[in-house]
């Protein structure tokens, strides 16, 4: 199972890859020069977080607005039909219905993480606009429209606002100086040298 999730993650990284390196430049230097132009608190762990959101949002977009050749037939627009016909240890269930679903969870740990939402619903909603968006589009420029991605990506969103939650829950009863600015500094810096040392073993 681990093989396959890892292909996936390889062949999304070569697809994306240019794109990430330009965009991270260009949002880079923007977002400094204005914290200089108008003299706002350079907080890392709250750049960081803000760089990851940005870039996963563009790698999404990147995704699934890549072009490839299907006919009205694929599409699929019984709910359940195509998650059913998985083997559960296929290389296709790894990429269709996990791929979807993990594709989707930091969309919803940002969308929580954000707005500081306490409550599930307003995550599930954005996720269910999101979703729905991105398949909309993918009908219209001729890629395959599946209800059962929307149903994935929701249960991914949800997962990640519980992941965001679990956090806060377990953040709120950690000492002060877990919370302090320079702490959480170091853990960022530390998360993000090790997501880069994964995408590194990966490819």
């Amino acid at each position: 199972m681990i093989k396959p999730l890892s292909n996936t993650i390889q062949q999304v990284i070569n697809f994306t890859w240019p794109m990430v390196i330009i965009s991270v430049v260009i949002m880079v230097s923007f977002r400094i020069s204005y914290l200089i132009a108008n003299k706002q608190k350079f907080v890392l762990y709250k750049e960081l977080l803000m760089l990851i959101f940005g870039v996963y949002i563009l790698c999404l977009f990147q995704v699934v607005t890549f072009q490839d050749d299907t006919s009205w037939a694929s599409n699929n627009f019984i709910p359940f039909q195509e998650i059913l016909r998985y083997d559960i240890t296929s290389r296709l269930f790894i990429k269709n219905v996990l791929g979807n679903m993990i594709m989707f969870l930091p969309f919803g740990f940002f969308v929580s993480y954000y707005l500081k939402v306490e409550k599930i619903h307003l995550p599930i909603i954005l996720t269910l606009i999101a979703s729905v968006s991105i398949e909309l589009v993918q009908l219209a420029i001729g890629r395959v429209f599946d209800v059962d991605d929307i149903i994935l990506n929701m249960l991914g969103g949800i997962i990640g606002y519980f992941i965001y939650d679990l956090l806060r829950i377990i953040g709120s009863g950690l000492p002060k100086f877990c919370k302090s600015e320079w702490f959480l500094n170091i853990l960022s810096v530390v998360l993000f040298i090790g997501l880069i040392l994964m995408i590194v073993l990966v490819l």
